[in-house]
């Protein structure tokens, strides 16, 4: 059971707003990589990001978004694992609305 709602959240384009429609986000290692802004939506006071990278086995990433002391929308890895698995349940509702069958 997720402690989000479809009615609760909202489409946003913040990313979108100050990057365009991709990002370049740096791994652990340094190596950076490209990532396509699929979506960005805010439910309570936060905000989160789903980004698709390239390639054949490439899968989405959900990120939260942060600001940063100057004002730009930053985006940085869930840790907890509740707080993601809430957001990824979230975003399967919106993205895949249950059917009304009864």
């Amino acid at each position: 059971m997720t402690d989000f709602s479809a009615d609760q959240a909202v489409w946003t384009s913040k990313l979108k707003e100050v990057y365009g429609e991709t990002v370049e986000l740096e791994d652990e290692q340094g190596k950076s990589s490209v990532y396509d802004i699929i979506a960005e939506f805010a439910v309570g006071d936060r905000a989160y990001a789903v980004l698709g990278g390239s390639g054949r086995a490439a899968e989405q990433e959900i990120l939260r978004i942060v600001v940063s002391p100057d004002g730009l929308p930053e985006l940085e890895s869930i840790m907890d694992d509740d707080e993601w698995e809430n957001v990824s349940e979230l975003y399967d509702e919106l993205t895949f609305p249950a059917e009304d069958s009864e």
